[in-house]
């Protein structure tokens, strides 16, 4: 038999995987796992669980000028799109991860919003560096305790803030009066795993980081 080639279909993945990034979502391709940052759980309750997560390497775009949170997903992960297939200075094509993560961190000036992509471990230490014009930076996050909840359907402005509330009020319950009570504008973060054709079984997260607090992690 002769040899057949299989750039047609390539291509057809290539674009598939173009669109559900920009649409601020993470490729699932069938039978194969896609790395994430790996963790153990140490606490549970029934509507949220408390992670010990390793330490990890992201690569980070902050994004400017707007309040929107889909907004600024969809401008960051633009940029990480990029770097991840080929827009750095070794023209490396970086293997996609999940999740997708966007931090709020509340500030004088509003809320400022860094989305972020986790860096496969081969690439933990000296990640290939992206072009300047992108501008990410390399984000070594040490080992902390992230308490997550989640939530199903799309990430939306409207809906991400009382995902934060809800997991707000029950981590104040778990904490019972202990230092470090968190308040609806402590910064947190917004994980997505799905690709942006799956509208059911989705899965997302708010996460917030408990490092610092006095609780058992």
């Amino acid at each position: 038999m002769g040899q057949t080639t299989n750039h047609p279909v390539m291509e057809r993945l290539f674009i598939l995987i173009v669109i559900c990034y920009l649409c601020g979502g993470v490729v699932e391709l069938s039978g194969q796992a896609v790395e994430s940052p790996q963790y153990r759980v140490v606490h549970s309750e029934s509507d949220f669980e408390v992670r010990l997560y390793r330490e990890s390497s992201w690569m980070s775009a902050q994004v400017l000028e707007t309040t929107s949170f889909e907004k600024a997903t969809k401008d960051g992960f633009h940029r990480l799109y990029q770097y991840v297939h080929g827009d750095n200075l070794n023209s490396s094509q970086i293997t996609i991860t999940a999740p997708v993560l966007t931090s709020i961190i509340p500030s004088v000036h509003g809320q400022e919003y860094y989305v972020r992509l986790y860096l496969p471990a081969k690439y933990e230490r000296t990640p290939p560096q992206p072009f300047p014009e992108l501008n990410l930076q390399f984000d070594k996050r040490r080992s902390r305790c992230i308490a997550a909840r989640k939530f199903p359907g799309f990430a939306k402005d409207d809906d991400i803030n009382e995902e934060l509330d809800t997991l707000v009020s029950s981590l104040n319950k778990h904490l019972n009066g202990k230092p470090g009570i968190l308040t609806e504008k402590s910064a947190y973060a917004i994980a997505q795993y799905n690709a942006s054709h799956h509208v059911s079984g989705r899965l997302n997260e708010v996460w917030m980081d408990l490092s610092g607090l006095t609780i058992d992690c």
